[in-house]
């Protein structure tokens, strides 16, 4: 892939002589930016080329071992229709604007299950996306069409290889993007904020090769290639490449290790290229099957292009694992980090994730208390090196077999390496009723806010969402 070409910022035109540079330098960058627009082409092509023979080699298979009504139910096309109420559009501090958002939006989940990615299905497809033509009543330049869709699908060649691949997409315009790692959790959100209603494309594409050599032992390779693109002249094009071979090994029935390296490229249009290294050892012992206790060290390191300034972060930890019951488990973890950056300065501090996850049949929540140090690269603010502390709760009941209630909320506080330091808070609940098997309707309203010292970036916002969905 091409680089992203920085934008020029402060090229004079006062002295001749530099004329011919400056011509140059624009012949450059269209050759340059026809380059990257090429390879872009290219790779979103072979990305295509490779879902669509995924999805051809499922549908192949499934019409050989399947007659057509089971082929059939795998396929379940679905339409919603939301009105949305915000009283801050684009989630500012002054000249708050209220708007009422119609989004319709046809969708198709494809899916084998029970075939998941932890049962032993030979091949499996789970697809779920949906389209959406979004009309706003004042703003209505604003109209767009988002896209919002995720694909896990597999192929066992035997029972202890298998090939997987992961796609993430989405096309938005809201300010603030949820997380879109596996491991995110209900209400997390990505750092980076947006103050308008800009455009914006995220694109994650997850090949790996996984290879059991144990009942617990495997070898696992996996790349990751991230596009971010936004049409605002606020933010900046962004592309993530990510390779990751990790290792899983049990020496006997208590004891396993974990071994991994990842290595970053980022590739940004404006802000200093960098190369990311990644490596962690972690050793596991196993008091029973209900529990065990780990430690673990994280070494991670960034050399950017110039100005930027590079910096290492070592982190130790110990933490428990617990299963109390088969549906609800624990975690705590506690360590410290210490950052050492090229200029010689540094910042240290504690670690922890403490959880709780609750899944039975009628209740499931998740309780989180998190703290220490998260990166912000590939977003709409690139905020880069953060500490941070975090909580988060969501909960969600079913009083009846029609009917099911949720609240959630979090609360975090952030600290940036340019001394910005915000309290980022959300509080939220939503009803939701199944008319009939097919016909659902929902209802969910959120207050939520950031308050920091850094005056342009307060916001406080109330939102509402009414949902009707048919779905087979």
């Amino acid at each position: 892939m091409g680089k992203f070409n920085k934008r020029n910022t402060g090229l004079t035109t006062s002295e001749k002589e530099k004329g011919g540079k400056i011509q140059k330098e624009k012949n450059k960058y269209q050759i340059t930016h026809k380059s990257q627009a090429e390879h872009l082409s290219l790779y979103r092509n072979f990305a295509f080329c490779i879902l669509q023979f995924a999805i051809f080699i499922f549908v192949l298979s499934s019409i050989a071992r399947a007659d057509v009504g089971d082929f059939l139910s795998i396929f379940h096309p679905s339409l919603t229709v939301q009105e949305e109420y915000t009283d801050n559009l684009n989630l500012t501090s002054t000249n708050r604007q209220d708007e009422w958002i119609t989004t319709i939006s046809p969708g198709l989940k494809i899916s084998t299950l029970p075939g998941s990615a932890d049962t032993p299905a030979k091949y499996g497809i789970d697809l779920d996306y949906r389209l959406g033509l979004v009309f706003y009543a004042h703003n209505f330049q604003d109209n767009y069409i988002s896209h919002s869709g995720a694909l896990n699908t597999w192929f066992s060649l035997s029972p202890r290889l298998t090939f997987r691949l992961r796609d993430y997409i989405v096309r938005s315009q809201e300010p603030r993007e949820r997380a879109y790692n596996a491991e995110a959790l209900p209400e997390q959100f990505l750092l980076g904020t947006q103050r308008e209603r800009s455009i914006y494309i995220r694109n994650a594409v997850e090949p790996s090769v996984a290879y059991q050599f144990g009942k617990e032992d495997r070898f696992e390779l996996n790349y990751r290639n991230m596009i971010y693109q936004n049409q605002s002249s606020l933010s900046e094009d962004s592309q993530e490449n990510y390779i990751n071979p990790r290792l899983t090994y049990w020496f006997n029935i208590r004891n396993g290790i974990i071994l991994e390296y990842g290595f970053t490229h980022g590739d940004f249009e404006k802000s200093p290229d960098f190369d990311g290294h990644m490596a962690r050892g972690r050793y596991t012992y196993r008091f029973n099957p209900r529990t065990s206790t780990f430690v673990e060290y994280t070494f991670t390191r960034h050399d950017f292009e110039s100005p930027g300034s590079d910096y290492d972060v070592h982190n130790t930890g110990i933490g428990v694992e617990h299963a109390f019951t088969p549906t609800l488990a624990g975690r705590i973890q506690v360590g410290y980090f210490w950052q050492k950056t090229e200029n010689g300065s540094s910042t240290n501090g504690f670690s922890y994730n403490v959880g709780l996850t609750q899944s039975a049949e009628k209740t499931t929540y998740t309780l989180s208390v998190q703290g220490g140090y998260t990166e912000d690269y590939f977003t709409a603010e690139n905020l880069g090196f953060t500490k941070y502390h975090t909580a988060i709760a969501t909960i969600s009941h079913r009083p009846h077999q029609r009917v099911t209630l949720g609240v959630s909320g979090s609360l975090g506080r952030t600290e940036y390496a340019s001394d910005r330091k915000d309290w980022i808070y959300r509080a939220g609940g939503n009803v939701s009723l199944q008319v009939f098997r097919w016909l659902s309707l929902s209802l969910e309203a959120s207050h939520s806010g950031n308050d920091s010292n850094t005056d342009n970036t307060d916001y406080i916002e109330n939102r509402a969402i009414f949902r009707i969905n048919a779905a087979i």
